[in-house]
């Protein structure tokens, strides 16, 4: 079974877990904890997915990174994945948890790129135009790239607008060029 049938199995069972013991939120809390370890970390991903790492130590070192910062749940689930030589999908399960969550709260990322920092106005009506549009709550996620010069670029799942003036004097570059 591919890793990521195995993670999104493993994360739908953690939010049905943690859901039956009225803990979603602090489950939640859990792997984003997780998440952000394993992102500054690349090597506890590395020792995770390494095979020739023996189980017993893919334990002690998860145990001892999370065990006093994390809910039984979220720890009796972690040990089980490693215990029965799953540790590989933890980060998958991870990121697919965070995505069932949203799911489930009806929550979208949307990413803004603009040449320079929102201001909370602007911020605040690109999240109001997102969420209207979706009918769902927005999380907006900021980058500032000055080599857009101006405008922005705004993903929201697998759309993209580009109101960016570099992507308008690409496109009226092509146009000369034809």
């Amino acid at each position: 079974m591919s890793e990521i049938r195995v993670a999104t199995r493993y994360a739908k069972s953690l939010i049905d877990l943690a859901i039956e013991r009225n803990e979603l939120e602090r489950v939640k809390q859990d792997i984003d904890l997780f998440l952000s370890a394993a992102k500054s970390s690349s090597e506890l991903v590395a020792v995770l997915k390494n095979p020739i790492v023996p189980i017993d130590k893919k334990l002690k070192i998860v145990k001892g990174l999370f065990s006093a910062q994390v809910s039984n749940t979220t720890q009796s689930f972690f040990d089980i994945v490693v215990n029965k030589a799953r540790a590989e999908v933890l980060y998958g399960t991870a990121v697919e948890f965070i995505h069932q969550y949203n799911e489930k709260k009806n929550i979208l990322k949307a990413k803004i790129v603009s040449a320079v920092a929102l201001n909370d106005a602007s911020r605040k009506e690109v999240i109001s135009i997102v969420e209207k549009a979706t009918s769902k709550q927005v999380v907006l996620e900021e980058k500032v790239d000055a080599n857009l010069i101006g405008g922005f670029l705004l993903t929201v799942g697998d759309k993209q607008f580009d109101t960016s003036i570099a992507k308008s004097l690409q496109n009226l570059k092509k146009s000369f060029s034809n």
